[in-house]
């Protein structure tokens, strides 16, 4: 499939007027063919116009229909083939081997919602039959199912350019919802949003679909995104990104006329803490698996371990000894763009001059372009409370180090720290007493609690959460990866004592979709 530079505007290809876009090479610092062309206003006009025509037909497609046609997409993606995978690599540095599993994990996540939609359960069905002769006074018949909320603008996001990005979670949970999606490229990965892209255009075709149901808009700056959010089509939205960024939408998004929900996922520091049980057992281990979940694509997830938490100890010195060895092994590699590049080295030399921060190691230094070069600090707990900056992440293969006096100190960091997406706690058996004072914590403070593992590596699946309290995400109560991803695009609708052959089929009595429903407060096959 040829990348021709075009915006996909419902079912048609379009030139953006409004300027010229290239991609770029971050590894050789080099524009790449061919260039884009920038859209406008009217473009997001246009589409957002045509996904709110494609609403209620997309949404009253059967599930059946909407399911074969994230199975259409996902077979669409793996068709393109190396194609799709060494255009990531050009626009992104990010390995062959890395994008390749990326995008098994893309095709895994629209196949599940395809499931997911299937199964039906998201409706949430439930009845409520009529009680006439209830005293005193008798309750109406009382129906309830989750409908989609209508288009959803999705933001493509720099570290993933394939399962956060243009058919990633967000896109996906839409559709399985039953919401059109208008996606926004992220400018760094304009050829293999294209690709993508395609992939979809030609599912809503051979779907029979609205061509509303999918756009895709370009263009650079902040300009078109806003207008996007802003656009009285659009319901809700998807984001991952900066702070900033989250912030700047969630913003434009509660001025409007008709306020609307952002589902941005922010920043994270994601607090890993290493008991002193596991530091006496397997403290050079957990270094090392910690470095190598620190550096893996060069730091940039949003789950990298940005913050480690020990006690005071005859074992510390040694954890941190291997940590700094195991990272000083590390080379500096390519980022995802110059800017982040830029950005993350401005944060690493932030961070080195202040007063109460020790510099513990730094990653061998390569030829590479945009590279950032992995770098461990260390500090005392006293001065990382007293110090907000410490608590900023930075972007990229950086962690703190920080110790604590006593356990009392622990659990006041713990307290401390702003929402996180995860949190993960190294433990053994003579640990667990102290791992029971720190859990109400973290269960308010993160998304995911893992004990033993490393945060790096997200699962697609029912019982996933990504996501947690702000600033990690902008709303704590859903998630970003999973089958609950689609709640984010529902909300309930109460139907009082509608004629039967007005009840939508998942509430009718005859149970024609064959649903799991609760009627009268008991769940049950009826």
């Amino acid at each position: 499939m040829q990348i021709t530079g075009e915006m996909l505007i419902g079912g048609a290809s379009v030139r953006g007027a409004d300027g010229t876009m290239f991609a770029f090479d971050p590894a050789h610092g080099t524009a790449l063919e061919p260039p884009f062309g920038a859209g406008s206003a009217d473009d997001v006009d246009r589409a957002c116009g045509l996904a709110h025509v494609a609403f209620d037909a997309f949404r009253a497609a059967p599930f059946e229909t909407r399911a074969r046609f994230l199975e259409t997409i996902a077979e669409n993606i793996l068709a393109l083939g190396d194609a799709l995978i060494e255009r990531a690599h050009q626009e992104s540095a990010l390995t062959v081997a890395r994008l390749e599993g990326e995008r098994g994990r893309t095709v895994g996540q629209l196949r599940l919602f395809a499931s997911h939609i299937r199964d039906g359960r998201w409706l949430a069905a439930t009845i409520d039959p009529a009680q006439p002769e209830r005293k005193p006074l008798p309750r109406a018949d009382l129906r309830l199912q989750k409908i989609p909320v209508g288009p959803v603008a999705v933001f493509g996001a720099s570290n993933f350019p394939l399962a956060f990005s243009v058919a990633g979670g967000d896109t996906a949970s839409a559709f399985a919802a039953g919401c059109p999606v208008v996606v926004k490229a992220h400018p760094a990965h304009l050829g293999t949003s294209e690709l993508v892209g395609r992939a979809i255009q030609q599912a809503v075709r051979a779907c029979g679909l609205p061509e509303g149901t999918f756009s895709l808009v370009i263009g650079a700056g902040n300009a078109i995104g806003e207008v996007l959010v802003a656009h009285p089509a659009i319901k809700a939205v998807g984001f991952t990104g900066s702070r900033g960024g989250g912030l700047a939408l969630m913003d434009i998004a509660a001025k409007r006329r008709e306020p609307i929900p952002v589902y941005a996922e922010m920043s994270s520091i994601n607090p890993f803490f290493v008991l002193p049980g596991a530091l006496a057992k397997r403290g050079a281990e957990i270094a090392r698996g910690f470095v190598d979940s620190l550096t893996l694509g060069v730091g940039q997830f949003c789950t990298n371990p940005g913050l480690v938490v020990v006690l005071d100890g005859p074992d510390t010195p040694a954890f941190v000894d291997a940590a700094a060895q195991a990272l000083g092994q590390k080379g500096a590699q390519t980022m995802l763009t110059a800017g982040i590049a830029a950005a993350y080295a401005n944060g690493i030399a932030e961070r080195a001059a202040g007063a109460d921060v020790r510099a513990l190691a730094r990653g061998a230094d390569t030829d590479a372009k945009s590279a950032g070069c992995p770098a461990l600090f260390a500090t005392t707990q006293q001065a990382f409370m007293s110090d907000p900056r410490l608590e900023d992440e930075i972007f990229g293969p950086t962690s703190l180090i920080v110790t604590c006096k006593n356990v009392d100190d622990m659990i006041a960091l713990a307290e401390h720290v702003e929402g996180q997406l995860t949190a993960t706690l190294h433990v053994e058996a003579d640990d667990v007493a102290l791992a029971r004072r720190l859990l109400p914590t973290l269960e308010r403070k993160a998304g995911r609690i893992l004990a033993n593992g490393y945060p790096t590596g997200v699962e697609v699946s029912h019982a996933m959460v990504h996501g947690g309290p702000f600033p990690a995400t902008s709303d704590p109560r859903t998630t970003s990866v999973g089958a609950m991803a689609i709640e984010r695009f529902l909300r309930p609708v109460c139907y009082q004592d509608l004629p039967a052959e007005l009840l939508p089929l998942a509430l009718q009595d005859e149970n024609p979709l064959d649903l799991w429903r609760v009627r009268d407060g008991r769940l049950g096959h009826g």
